[in-house]
């Protein structure tokens, strides 16, 4: 999804203020995700992906894992969960720790702040701030130019499934940090005990 991102409202230095909540017009903030979020959460994603996101192949290297610490957000207004943005932690290829970012969602009403654009700048200026060298995601290639993200970084990986290529994205954070990447993407991180009996419950219902 494409969310415009008012340029005067984006830090000077091209990432969010690291650390602090992002308030545009005092209408949200972006937040780390909480464990009482976790329904207002799924119910965001089902609504803007349906129960097939758990069919997609970026799927198959989130299930059963906890997110990147410190890279699980949300944003909130006026009381609600009105956005999440998540981070993982994968190889891109043997040996090469990165980041997946996604799924981005943001609530039907709120899609013309700029939130989508705030959640990525913020989760990237954290990316960095914890030293984390680059992320991979796949998504709209037009979109996600303006952050940096670009196809040739992925030339020579391979997801665990099929992908439009062209949509198949990478970003250095670090220069040169997927500079020879190749081979398989798979999932890193610990597991949670907790989510994966939820996703094998969501994975019947999607197929």
């Amino acid at each position: 999804m494409a969310f415009e991102f008012p340029h005067h409202q984006i830090a000077s230095h091209g990432f969010a203020r690291v650390g602090a909540p992002v308030d545009i017009g005092a209408a949200f903030d972006i937040l780390d995700e909480a464990p009482q979020d976790v329904s207002a959460r799924e119910a965001l994603l089902d609504e803007a992906f349906g129960p097939a996101r758990f069919l997609k192949t970026c799927e198959r290297l989130r299930e059963g894992r906890i997110p990147a610490r410190g890279l699980a957000l949300v944003a909130k207004g006026e009381g609600r969960l009105i956005a999440t943005m998540r981070m993982w932690p994968i190889f891109a290829g043997a040996g090469r720790p990165a980041l997946l970012l996604g799924p981005v969602a943001v609530a039907r009403d709120c899609r013309a702040l700029g939130l989508g654009a705030a959640m990525i700048e913020e989760g990237l200026a954290r990316a960095t701030a914890r030293n984390h060298r680059a992320v991979l995601l796949v998504g709209d290639a037009p979109y996600y130019a303006r952050f940096g993200f670009d196809a040739r970084f992925t030339q020579e990986l391979v997801l665990p499934g099929p992908v439009e290529r062209e949509r198949f994205l990478g970003l250095e954070l670090t220069k040169g940090a997927l500079e020879g990447a190749q081979g398989r993407v798979s999932g890193a991180g610990a597991r949670d005990a907790v989510a994966m009996p939820r996703r094998a419950r969501e994975l019947a219902r999607a197929a």
